[in-house]
């Protein structure tokens, strides 16, 4: 009885490596097509915020900050 249940040992190894060997082959394509066109969507997104013309109350907010650090005094360190 003890020499059969050495033999399991190796027979559930086999099993067990058979399993693995199975998941760690299968095909993982099919996420990467979605996580490019994600990519793809994203990007296209980011192109079209900085083609984007400022408008009149985002021109006038660049503005105000302008002149805001023209006029802020100089410091120095030294």
């Amino acid at each position: 009885m003890a020499a059969l249940a050495w033999l399991l040992i190796p027979l559930f190894a086999v099993v067990g490596a058979a399993i693995w060997g199975s998941w760690a082959s299968r095909n993982k394509t099919i996420g990467d097509v979605a996580e490019l066109a994600g990519y793809a969507r994203f990007r296209d997104a980011m192109e079209r915020s900085h083609a984007v013309p400022a408008g009149p109350a985002h021109a006038a907010a660049s503005a105000s900050l302008v002149t805001e650090r023209e006029t802020a005094p100089a410091t120095t360190t030294g």
